[in-house]
């Protein structure tokens, strides 16, 4: 009698409820508001709001869309509405879901695939991306309202150009801006698995950018698998003819990189003329993968320690120390010798990149510049970061089929970690561009940075084939010993100042929080492989 009793009054509340939000409904509609418009491209926040609930309602948020290959990606949030009965991303704290806290952009940048394992996949840029946004009741899960963001990712103008055989033997798309420029031009090459990244390519042409998105493999005509070695004088090919383009200015082009395509970076800029500006996100400072080809040289692949593969908790394979360190005897005649280059350099690391140790070889590479007197490079840290730094608001994946190794991996990362190392880096690497594009790459200094706080050490220290259109609409100090690196440690831990009685001038600007701090180890080679696998950064 009193089960019969309580089922009753739990099927009477449920009723009340339907009953309120029914009454509520004919009053005052419930709607979903995406400011600045419905539209927008795939870099750019969205402003969400709901409008038309009770005061301090509780209502889950959800996100859906579905990539080119059919895999779904979803995230939620529960959020209270204020005494007005509004939802505000940008001042409504999620209270669980996909995310917490205050994250405007949470329903999109910590979307996770139903599918284990994948990476959101965009073939074709002429198409949108649509996000739908429901709002449930936080009781009942009724459905309340509904919108769709639709994600573009060219503006009116751009020009999307398939190159084919009458471009020779290089292969992907040429992406132009709108007007007549001459514009800044970028060769942007993408990971090991094959095919390009229109996505990154057309939200930079946005920007004012020429980018050739070029394949080397898996597109089109290309060899279908990985080669048994890549040919320096194809991507020669690609620079000249991103080169000879006349929207692009001179006399320079920039080169965008990422995990494999790093090493090709570093190898087009040391061998290669006409190159001014070298972006490396979580690349290797060594040739990886397959033998590197250019006329008469050859540069062998760094062969990988297979002992060293582990299982994460999980139970993925990862693979962060199969790569052993390049600057071992051994390994030496597989380092890129970037001190051949003028090109300015741009390093990008994430300090949980679990594909290999990025940030060692970041650190690496400015040693070798800074070994030869070159002040042409730039160094910026992650904390918590994984492997794929893509643009903006592209979902976290955090493992996935890795070509190479021939199974899943894991690439590592937090989501909320990854999604501001991602808003961060697109900046930087857009301000990168624009400066050192412009035919003066001389009389620069050396910096390192790291998310939050720039630290500048003086020169001195360092030492170092239809065209398609878009449809309209640290604190840092240089170190030499094992004794100075514990005790600079030691003083950032215990006090908010490093010793300034000490011989390295630092210049520390801070900026935003969350705040960084920094220690470059200015050590010799073989230090260098002393203290291999720590970062060369700590965060606080």
């Amino acid at each position: 009698m009193l089960h019969q009793r309580a089922y009753g009054e739990v099927i009477s509340k449920i009723w009340f409820i339907r009953f309120q939000t029914t009454l509520r409904s004919s009053s005052q509609q419930v709607c979903v508001r995406l400011l600045p418009s419905p539209g927008s491209f795939f870099d750019e926040p969205v402003h969400v709001k709901v409008d038309g609930l009770s005061p301090h309602q509780k209502v889950e948020l959800r996100s859906k869309l579905k990539d080119d290959k059919g895999v779904i990606f979803r995230a939620s949030a529960l959020v209270a509405a204020d005494a007005s009965g509004q939802v505000d991303l940008c001042r409504s704290p999620s209270l669980g879901g996909s995310y917490t806290g205050v994250e405007s952009m949470g329903l999109f940048w910590a979307m996770a695939a139903e599918t284990p394992h994948s990476k959101l996949l965009k073939k074709n840029v002429l198409g949108s991306m649509m996000v739908d946004i429901e709002v449930l009741h936080g009781d009942t899960g009724e459905l309340l309202a509904t919108e769709t963001n639709e994600r573009r990712f060219m503006t009116e103008g751009v020009r999307r150009i398939p190159l084919g055989m009458k471009e020779g033997r290089i292969r992907g798309v040429l992406f132009l801006p709108p007007g007549q420029g001459p514009f800044p031009g970028v060769l942007d090459v993408y990971t090991l698995g094959g095919g390009i990244s229109e996505v990154r390519a057309s939200l930079l042409a946005n920007k004012g950018f020429v980018v050739l998105a070029l394949a080397y493999y898996g597109f089109q005509d290309l060899p279908r698998t990985v080669p048994k070695y890549f040919d320096l004088e194809y991507f020669e090919e690609a620079i000249t003819f991103l080169r000879q383009q006349p929207q692009v200015q001179g006399p320079g082009i920039g080169i965008l990189s990422i995990s494999k395509s790093g090493d090709l970076a570093l190898s087009m800029a040391s061998f290669l003329s006409g190159i001014s500006a070298t972006a490396w996100i979580n690349g290797s400072n060594a040739n990886t993968v397959v033998p590197l080809h250019y006329k008469d040289l050859i540069i062998p692949s760094i062969t990988p320690i297979v002992e060293n593969v582990t299982f994460s908790p999980s139970g993925i394979l990862d693979i962060r120390d199969a790569l052993p360190d390049p600057e071992t005897e051994v390994n030496r005649g597989s380092v890129i010798p970037i001190e051949r280059s003028s090109s300015r350099f741009l390093f990008a690391a994430s300090e949980d990149d679990r594909n290999w140790n990025s940030c060692l070889f970041a650190q690496q590479a400015a040693a070798r510049l800074r070994h030869h007197g070159k002040e042409n490079f730039e160094v910026v840290m992650y904390p918590r970061a994984g492997h794929f730094l893509e643009v903006p608001y592209m979902p976290h994946c955090p493992s996935g089929f890795h070509p190479a190794v021939g199974q899943v991996v894991v690439f590592g990362g937090e989501a909320k970690a990854h999604h501001q190392a991602q808003l961060d880096l697109w900046r930087r690497v857009q301000d990168f561009f624009r400066k050192h594009l412009k035919g003066n790459n001389t009389g620069e200094k050396a910096t390192l940075n790291t998310r939050g706080l720039r630290s500048t050490i003086q020169a001195s220290t360092l030492s170092s084939a239809s065209p398609s259109m878009a449809p309209p609409r640290t604190r840092m100090k240089q170190v030499g010993t094992l004794a100075d690196f514990i005790a600079v440690l030691f003083c950032i831990m215990c006090c908010d100042s490093l010793p300034l009685e000490a011989s390295t001038k630092v210049r520390v600007m801070q900026g935003q929080p969350p705040f960084s701090v920094g220690v470059f180890i200015g050590v010799t080679s073989a230090q260098t492989t002393q203290l291999c696998g720590r970062h060369p950064f700590m965060t606080m």
